[in-house]
């Protein structure tokens, strides 16, 4: 699919990600009723409400498309046309009344995904990407920084759900704080990446993320002129648990830091048969 013919699903994505925006925005630091995926693992019900609002409003546009969302709302049964949806990344964040969070979606043909859309509504910032046509800050173009070394760089990274991971995600902390300039943690990877498209960090690495945080920052970032990779430098997979995200000048220095992770045991990755990489779902990062 071109990139000039994704404009009908570009045009039900900005509307899906702004009709949660609002209603994330109504219910931002009211009480919420919150359970509990994993032990520090949280849903809440501006998740689930957000996800609805999101999964109706592409159900009425595309009725047959597949869906793929965090908290488990399902669409039609073509997954060769997938709508990967987080309602709410930085849930956490959300729950406490900290204002860091943001809706992401992707759009995914036959395994590759060809529109990327992220929304903070605090801020209301809306980042675009269509496979081929550039990304976009509120309609306007954005490209990575031009940091050459990670003394000049800010960048971020994000801590895992899974608990066996927390070990290996604070030492290679330690390793990227010794030798960059400075390292932030929001909470909100599909944000974080959207930043690094746009040059306010200039790296983002997380292992133990979930294909709904990263595949739609992932390609905004590349079609802001960025480099993508597992961390072992090899191809980035939105499916693989784990991302480095840099402008380029960078990812070789900080690879250098991540490769040397033995981490641990990574859960699988969510199945949507019966054309994507398949793995049952498990927890995600702590987002």
């Amino acid at each position: 699919m071109q990139a000039g013919t994704l404009s009908s699903h570009l045009e039900v994505a900005v509307e899906a990600v702004r009709d949660a925006g609002r209603l994330l925005l109504e219910r931002f630091g009211q009480t919420q009723r919150v359970r509990h995926k994993g032990l520090i693992d949280l849903v809440t019900e501006a998740d689930e409400s957000a996800e609805r609002a999101i999964v109706d409003r592409i159900a009425r546009w595309f009725p047959t498309d597949g869906v793929l969302a965090e908290e488990g709302t399902t669409g039609g049964s073509d997954h060769t046309r997938l709508w990967i949806v987080d309602p709410l990344d930085g849930t956490t964040n959300y729950a406490h009344g900290y204002p860091i969070f943001g809706v992401s979606i992707a759009y995914q043909v036959d395994d590759v995904v060809e529109l990327g859309v992220v929304y903070q509504p605090i801020l209301d910032e809306l980042f675009t990407a269509t496979l081929g046509g550039g990304a976009r800050l509120n309609g306007n173009r954005i490209q990575v920084s031009s940091a050459e070394t990670l003394l000049e760089s800010v960048v971020c990274s994000g801590f895992p759900y899974q608990r066996d991971l927390l070990e290996s995600a604070a030492t290679l902390w330690r390793r990227v704080v010794l030798e960059a300039q400075a390292v932030r943690r929001d909470g909100a990877a599909a944000p974080d990446l959207c930043y690094v498209a746009m040059g306010r960090f200039d790296g983002f690495w997380e292992r133990g993320i979930q294909v709904w945080d990263m595949a739609a920052g992932a390609l905004i970032v590349a079609e802001a002129g960025g480099q993508l990779s597992n961390y072992r430098g090899g191809t980035f997979d939105a499916y693989s648990r784990e991302i480095v995200a840099t402008n380029g000048h960078i990812h070789g220095p900080l690879l250098d830091l991540l490769r040397e992770d033995d981490g641990g045991t990574l859960l699988p990755s969510p199945s949507v048969p019966p054309v994507t990489k398949a793995a049952e779902q498990g927890s995600g990062s702590s987002h």
